[in-house]
Parts: C-alpha cells; sequence; structure tokens
C-alpha cells in the first residue's frame, strides 16, 4: 500500500530498505520487538506501551481518571502525520480511524452514562461530557449531558450558552437544528424550571388558550435515499473545488438512477466536513446510505478514494474503491471516475437492500428490490414468488414507473422460460406495463431500456428497440444494463460486432454486478453467431455456471459445440436445456426468435441441430 504506484518487485525493494532502517533505528531493542519471516514483519506489541490501545482499554485495573486524560493527549486523527502517501493507503488509514473513532466515542458515552447514574456529581458529569464534546462537537447527548450539569450546579447562564455552542456546531457541520430534546432542555433551563430531569424531554407548553400542536405526520417514502458528502482534497496540491466539483458529478450521475434519491453535497454540508461523520445527524436528515470520499495527488495523478456508507447498520463501510485520473486528463472526469464509481455503488445498493432485513422494506420499491435477486436464479418457484412480490408491489403504488418497469421486465423471461401458459398476452400485458412507465417517468433510463428490450425480443422489432435504447442513453450512459440489452439486440440484427462493443462496454461498467450472468450471455450468442465457436463455449460454461436454472443460457453453447462437431459433449447440456423447456425444439425456436436475416437464423439452428435439439 504504501507503494502503490511503483511495479511489485520495486514496491518490494522499498519495503525491505525501509525494514532496515527501521532495524537499525531501533538499536539494540529491535530484536526484542520486531520480529519477521518472508511474509510478514511483526511488532510486539505486549513489549509496548501504545496511547491509541491504552486509550481503549477496557483494563478495570485503570487508574481512576487516566483514560480521561489520556484522551486530552489524543486529539486530531489517528496517525495524522501519514495522510497523502498513498492512496491506497490513505484508505486504509480512513478505515482505522474511522473504527478508532467510533470505539472511542462509545468508550466515552459508556463513561458518560455511567457518570450520569442518579446522585452523582455534577463534577463528574460535567468533565467527561466536556470531554465528549471535545472529541465530537455535534454530539447533542453530550451537550445535554453538560447543559443540566451546569444547571445542577445553578450555573445555568453557562448551561444556555454549550445550547448555543451545540446549535452552532450542527448548522455549521450538517445545517440542521439540534433536536426536540435538546431544545426542551434549552427551553427548561430558560425558564428556571426546578426539577430539570422531570421536564428535560417535555415540548415547550401551549400558548394560553391554544390547544397543543399536533404532531406532523411523517411522509413514507418508498425511495432509500442516498447522500453524497463533499470530498475531503488532501493538502496541499488539491485544490478544495476541484474535490468538491468531483463528489457533485458523482451525485448527479447517481440521481440518474431511479431506485433511490440522492441528496447532494451542496444539500447536505455547505462548510468543510468534519473529520468525523456522526451517523446520528445524517441519519436525521432521513439518509440510507452516505458516500464520502478523499482526493489526494501523486505521481501525476489524482487518486480518487470513495466508500459508501449503509446508516442502516451504524455507518458501516460496505463497499469502497480507488480510481485514478492523470492531472492532465480532467476532461475524462466523468467517464474515468464518475462512471465507475456510480456503476458500481448502484448494484451493492440493489444487492443490499434485497436481502432479507429486519428493518421495514415493506413499501412496494422494497418489494421489488426483495424480488430481483430471486428472478434471477431462474429457479420458477422463487421466479413465481418474485412475480407475487412485485404483483403486490404494483397494487401498493400503481402509478410508480419502476414497479410497473419491473413488472414488464418479469414477463420477459416468464415467457422467455417457457413458462407462461398466454406468451401472447403476457407479451402484450409487458409492453403495456413499460409503456405506462415511460409515460409516467420519460427521464427514467431504466424504464425505457425494458421498454426497448420488450419491442426487441417480445414483439420482435429490434429496429424499434434501437429507438428507445438510444433515449435510454441520452439519459444515463452508465447503466449497464442498457449495453446488455444492445448487444442482445444487434445480435437479432446480425451485426454481431456492434454487440461485442455493448457488451465490452458493459462488463467494463460491472465489476460489482452480482447478476453477471445475464450480462455476459450476450457474448456467447455474438461470438457464436461469428463463428468464433471456441470463446463462445467459454463464455456459455460461465453462465450456465453461475445460473444453471437459466435456459437461454444453453443455447449459444449447445450451438457452438454443435458446430465444432462435439455433440457428445453438447449432450448433457441439451438434457439439462430440455428438462427445463420441455418443448424446446428447432421448429419453435426459429419461429419464436426475432431474428431478421434468414441466414443468421439459419446458422444458430444449424448449431442447435448438429448438437441433438430436436426437430419439433
Amino acid at each position: 500500500m504504501l507503494w502503490d504506484r511503483v511495479p511489485d518487485f520495486q514496491g518490494r525493494a522499498s519495503f525491505r530498505q525501509a525494514y532496515r532502517e527501521l532495524v537499525v533505528a531501533f538499536g539494540p531493542l529491535a530484536e526484542m520487538l520486531l520480529s519477521s519471516d518472508r511474509e510478514t514483519v511483526r511488532l510486539d506489541t505486549a513489549a509496548c506501551w501504545i496511547d491509541a490501545v491504552a486509550l481503549l482499554s477496557q483494563d478495570p485495573g485503570t487508574e481512576k481518571g487516566a483514560r480521561g486524560k489520556l484522551a486530552e493527549l489524543c486529539k486530531g486523527d489517528l496517525l495524522e502525520d501519514l495522510s497523502g502517501v498513498s492512496a491506497s493507503f490513505d484508505q486504509w488509514v480512513l478505515g482505522e480511524r474511522s473504527r478508532f473513532t467510533e470505539r472511542l466515542r462509545h468508550l466515552l458515552e459508556e463513561e458518560m452514562s455511567i457518570a450520569s447514574e442518579p446522585h452523582s456529581e455534577p463534577s463528574a458529569r460535567e468533565e467527561i461530557a466536556r470531554r465528549l464534546t471535545e472529541f465530537d462537537p455535534t454530539h447533542e447527548g453530550a451537550s445535554r449531558v453538560l447543559m443540566r450539569a451546569l444547571a445542577d450546579r445553578h450555573e445555568r447562564g453557562r448551561a444556555l450558552a454549550e445550547y448555543k455552542r451545540c446549535q452552532q456546531a450542527l448548522k455549521l457541520a450538517y445545517s440542521v437544528e439540534p433536536s426536540p430534546e435538546t431544545r426542551a432542555l434549552y427551553e427548561a433551563i430558560r425558564m428556571f424550571s426546578r426539577d430539570i430531569r422531570e421536564v428535560a424531554t417535555a415540548e415547550p407548553a401551549p400558548e394560553a388558550g391554544k390547544p397543543p400542536k399536533a404532531a406532523p405526520a411523517v411522509a413514507k417514502r418508498s425511495h432509500r435515499r442516498v447522500g453524497v458528502l463533499p470530498f475531503a482534497a488532501i493538502p496541499p496540491e488539491v485544490d478544495d473545488r476541484l474535490s468538491f466539483t468531483i463528489a457533485q458529478e458523482v451525485a448527479a450521475a447517481l440521481g440518474r438512477f431511479r431506485w433511490f434519491d440522492v441528496v447532494a453535497p451542496m444539500a447536505l454540508v455547505p462548510a468543510p466536513a468534519p473529520t468525523f461523520i456522526n451517523d446520528s445527524v445524517l441519519r436525521r436528515r432521513d439518509l440510507d446510505y452516505v458516500v464520502d470520499g478523499s482526493v489526494a495527488l501523486s505521481g501525476g495523478m489524482y487518486q480518487i478514494s470513495v466508500r459508501l456508507l449503509n446508516l442502516t447498520q451504524d455507518a458501516r463501510p460496505v463497499w469502497s474503491k480507488t480510481v485514478d485520473l492523470p492531472t492532465d486528463r480532467l476532461d475524462q472526469l466523468d467517464e474515468r471516475v464518475t462512471a465507475q464509481i456510480v456503476s458500481e455503488i448502484d448494484p451493492v445498493i440493489h444487492y443490499i437492500e434485497g436481502r432479507p432485513r429486519t428493518r421495514d422494506n415493506d413499501d412496494a420499491m422494497g418489494r421489488v428490490l426483495r424480488a430481483i435477486p430471486q428472478m434471477y436464479t431462474m429457479e420458477r418457484p422463487k421466479y413465481e414468488e418474485a412475480g407475487r412480490l412485485i404483483e403486490q408491489a404494483r397494487l401498493m403504488d400503481p402509478d410508480n414507473a419502476m414497479v410497473l418497469a419491473w413488472a414488464a421486465y418479469w414477463r420477459v423471461y416468464y415467457v422467455g422460460q417457457d413458462w407462461a401458459t398466454d406468451p401472447q398476452g403476457e407479451a402484450e400485458i409487458a409492453l403495456d406495463y413499460a409503456r405506462r412507465a415511460t409515460q409516467l417517468d420519460p427521464n427514467n433510463a431504466e424504464a425505457l431500456a425494458i421498454y426497448a428490450h420488450i419491442w426487441a425480443f417480445l414483439h420482435k422489432d429490434p429496429e424499434m428497440a434501437l429507438h428507445y435504447f438510444g433515449m435510454a442513453l441520452k439519459l444515463n450512459r452508465h447503466l449497464p444494463f442498457i449495453y446488455a440489452f444492445m448487444a442482445v439486440t444487434y445480435c437479432y440484427l446480425g451485426e454481431t460486432e456492434k454487440a461485442l462493443a455493448r457488451v465490452k462496454r458493459c462488463q467494463e461498467l460491472t465489476s460489482t454486478q452480482p447478476f453477471f450472468s445475464f450480462y455476459i450471455n450476450p457474448e456467447a450468442i455474438a461470438l457464436m453467431m461469428k463463428g468464433d465457436y471456441e470463446e463462445a463455449v467459454k463464455v456459455g460454461r460461465r453462465v450456465i455456471e453461475s445460473t444453471p436454472e437459466y435456459g437461454n443460457g444453453y443455447k449459444p453453447l449447445i450451438a457452438a459445440l454443435g458446430h465444432l462437431g462435439r455433440r457428445k459433449e453438447a449432450k448433457r447440456y441439451v438434457d439439462k436445456l430440455l428438462s427445463i423447456e420441455p418443448r424446446f425444439t428447432i421448429k419453435r425456436f426459429a419461429a419464436g426468435y426475432p431474428f431478421k436475416r434468414e441466414d443468421i437464423r439459419d446458422h444458430y439452428v444449424q448449431g442447435l441441430r448438429l448438437a441433438g435439439i430436436p426437430e419439433g
């Protein structure tokens, strides 16, 4: 990580030299403290006293107050002199700092909880609360404890001043007001209440003669919310304006994905972001996920490190990536940085939201997100359960464009797997749902791509499909979904080079896609149609290995083996395909697939015939 911009052998040589210098610096202590073998270097921490470790120690024998005094000496960032060494090391340090900060905050909160027990001395409460507010100026819990302690000592002026300090810190960092609980405590102190504890959580009393205000109804939202914080510029080489621009570009690109609402950097933090993200404040902005990052400069390359935090699980990092951009290629920021970041964040959120959850995801969008992983198994019971979830979502929110689009998409494979009893009827419903989705949200690139694919596959009109694919790309050129479907459409037209070009672009954007077989199967089709049978077999095997119940995954593989004269090898794939689609024959395939040229249809059919697919 320290030498990530040089070749591996050079990095190892630099590491060996640095280790030799370290041994010399330790002198006679080196043999006691350091040990190494071919793979590892270790420091014997048992022979050392380390301030950060001692600060987090749970040793009950720790002298009373010693940890607090140590905390005063450990201000600032962990390993703060090591920022900007390299992009990958910065990413590691960022994670370590986050973990250390979170553990320290929890430790201080535990001490504050103990100090806040009934009959505890105000001075003890004040001391621990001040340590916590110095550590995190926006920590409202500590601010309230400090206000109560000062009020108990009849220092109400200082207690009110603490509220103003907390209010200012929250506005500066997050543009939010203190919580109702903190405001109620402030009002109680201001009104010289005798018993602060009794009214600490009460709302201010209504004016005489007026009924109390009803609590505002909380609107139930149907989208997940993703906040993008301003990226940190690692000084002195990186300008704050560049890092903020990159964050804005990421937010704008994420906003084109319709699964979630995006809160842009300017709306979240108009002032420079603090080193520690107070996740409770971010949750108050009603956020589910947060994207943050940093921009460093090394060796003529900007190194943009980004991570995604899941606020539903204690601000836990769930994804990270570092992207390099040459300093003279800022004009390629969208293609080389933004595209790589947003095309990975989208499927990561899909994957998380699609898993069984303890939190409520029973709204319409939540049900669709839970349905998608079951669809992509292509196992019929799970696929039909996915259909039930999507239909429930459609009934819950009939004017939701994403729900309608996926209700249409579900029918594509239900017909394609030969499970539909009325294929033509399902095709008409799919077209109607997809058309309504594009009318409800004309800027929805995903709905337009699904609409286009339905025109190509179910309604056998690839030319019409390309028109809508073009519209979808204008709206979101970072959505791999579009390129995968376009590749299939070009296969129907016999334009294999264009198909492979779209496959390549799709794969550039799908390094984290959890359902990759649906993005590489068009490559197997195009390779087989092009005559590159060996490569088609390699790709086809990867498809069916990941999704063994996907019938269309077997067809290009079987046809390629047929053209290679390997009928015996193809037999097990033929048998599996026929177990998925018992009625599959040469005749049904030739009549059902929307090839626009007889020669490419005959070529595909001949491969299937040579592999042993029955005629009809």
